[in-house]
């Protein structure tokens, strides 16, 4: 059963606040981490849960927060609920644009990797979010598509590595998905409805799909799950839409 603590990194995020509704309705104890100061605060009073303020995505700091998080006891699981959102290709992405996308995404998930011995109790879970880019050749997703496919590889090292401690890492590889940082690109004529065509099941995703596949992963009744990416993408990744 899980019952916590769990650490949520990117918590004020769509997913990773939908993941902290999700735990609270459960009464698991959660942490939230977050680099938006406003809507970290907001999200720690509507559900009553501690909150840590994220200076930023590097190594260093996000490793800090975690090592705040489990300051009184080990924690029960980590969700790494960063990510960002470029879609350009590599010929017109600057050196700057390309630095921001390794940080937020992957070296943030290097920050997390950095203390999982020391911050997760023997038994414990932890879960990354990836993309179905990382894996299928999309266009103008170069950046985004080489620093998710880090996070994968970082995971299974982390798995292996944590073997003897009984941590299982995995990840969860969405496919495009309702959030702040998809808004304007879906307001666009057009552009929902073509989304939804293109997907297998006939819908792009929602926080919670992604959510609900991160509370599984993290659940300790999953325990011969480890070293794993699981696609939460309605088969877009797989199966061609008709």
């Amino acid at each position: 059963m899980l019952d916590g603590p769990i650490a949520i990194v990117g918590a004020t995020g769509a997913v990773g606040s939908a993941l902290a509704r999700r735990l609270c309705r459960r009464a698991i104890r959660v942490l939230a981490i977050g680099r938006d100061p406003e809507r970290l605060q907001s999200l720690g009073a509507e559900l009553g849960i501690a909150t840590i303020p994220l200076a930023g995505a590097a190594p260093a700091q996000v490793a800090a927060a975690l090592e705040q998080a489990a300051a009184e006891t080990k924690l029960a699981g980590i969700a790494h609920c960063v990510g960002s959102l470029l879609l350009k290709p590599a010929r017109t992405t600057s050196d700057a644009e390309w630095a921001a996308v390794l940080e937020t995404n992957l070296s943030s998930a290097f920050g997390v990797a950095r203390v999982v011995p020391q911050v997760v109790a023997n038994g414990g879970s932890v879960a990354f979010v990836s993309s179905v880019a990382a894996q299928l050749g999309l266009a103008n997703h170069e950046a985004i598509a080489a620093a998710k496919a880090g996070v994968e590889g970082l995971m299974r090292a982390l798995a292996a590595g944590n073997l003897r401690r009984g941590i299982r890492c995995n990840c969860v590889a969405p496919a495009l998905v309702q959030s702040r940082m998809t808004e304007a690109m879906l307001a666009r004529p057009g552009v929902l409805e073509t989304c939804n065509q293109r997907n297998p099941l006939g819908r792009i995703g929602t926080p919670d799909d992604v959510a609900r596949a991160l509370e599984f992963l993290l659940d300790p009744e999953q325990s011969w799950l480890t070293g794993q990416v699981l696609a939460v993408d309605g088969g877009f990744g797989a199966v061609q839409a008709p």
